[in-house]
């Protein structure tokens, strides 16, 4: 069970990782011409745990010439809950060491 859930804990550290990664690429890219953003989406894996996919828009949408199609405030928005969820599986990972801890303990 404490193995499980700290595959479950790195899967979501490795899908907000990649998260934060895209979000800081649509940042850095804001100011170029005809740039556009690409979006992240969440999908369960199987068996369990979660995954990020990313994936540009519209193939028409990156021929159009002109200013960047990023939206600054989106992407800081999304930078703030991609590193709550970075934290939260960190904090699922540090509880699974300390039960697991306990555990090796108990048995010694």
């Amino acid at each position: 069970m404490t193995l499980a859930v700290l595959s479950s804990g790195v899967t979501g550290l490795n899908a907000a990782e990649r998260a934060l990664g895209n979000a800081a690429h649509n940042i850095a890219n804001a100011n170029t011409q005809g740039f556009q953003p690409s979006q992240v989406q969440f999908q369960e894996n199987a068996p369990a745990g979660t995954g990020v996919s990313i994936s540009p828009q519209g193939q028409q949408l990156l021929k159009v010439d002109g200013p960047s199609r990023t939206d600054l405030a989106t992407e800081t928005t999304n930078s703030l809950l991609y590193k709550a969820q970075f934290d939260l599986s960190a904090k699922v990972i540090q509880t699974a060491d300390q039960n697991l801890g306990t555990l090796i303990n108990t048995k010694a």
